[in-house]
């Protein structure tokens, strides 16, 4: 099995969760930055489908399905913790596939290095990245591996920061509009 926090292989009992004491406690600490929490767009997920923190599925498009950020984690329904995206300036760029055991593919090293000085969190799977900021994007995009989103959809949360990743959110407009375009362009 893998751990939830380090996604280190381990074997333990069918149940467990984490590899050890210290990434168990690591987990329970960790926090989103700021800017996120004190939104109410916080949702559980089950197999990334959007979940109500009380069960029932959420809406990525109504606010009445969204919950606090302490309501979301004290929820124990579902897999997992997800932030929606509601068209207000908080934009994600998903980065699919881009973890191996050799490390960040350059593709993605270049965004994220483009990214620099915004939190960026490890996916639930291991393999791949988010990243969170501030930018619009309208209609939400999905460039090969790359999917970019500021409205109708949410993001799993893992607060696994990559690379110590600072808790706070960066304008992404620039690489935005950088990823959009070389899509136009092609």
């Amino acid at each position: 099995m893998r751990c939830a926090w380090c996604s280190s292989d381990f074997a333990g009992r069918a149940d467990a969760r984490f590899c050890s004491g210290a990434c168990r406690v690591a987990a329970h600490r960790a926090a989103p930055p700021a800017d996120l929490v004190a939104l109410p767009r916080w949702i559980r997920h089950t197999a990334k489908v959007p979940t109500r923190v009380a069960g029932g599925n959420a809406s990525t498009t109504k606010p009445g399905t969204w919950s606090s950020y302490a309501e979301a984690r004290a929820s124990s329904v579902g897999d997992g913790l997800g932030f929606v995206f509601a068209g207000d300036g908080i934009v994600g760029i998903d980065l699919d596939d881009c973890l191996s055991e050799s490390g960040l593919e350059p593709w993605a090293a270049e965004i994220v290095a483009a990214c620099h000085g915004t939190y960026v969190e490890v996916s639930p799977s291991g393999r791949g990245l988010h990243v969170f900021g501030h930018g619009v994007v309208g209609p939400g995009r999905r460039l090969g591996p790359v999917e970019v989103y500021d409205r109708g959809r949410y993001f799993t949360v893992t607060m696994r920061r990559y690379r110590r990743a600072p808790l706070v959110l960066r304008d992404l407009q620039t690489v935005i509009d950088g990823l959009v375009g070389a899509t136009a362009a092609a």
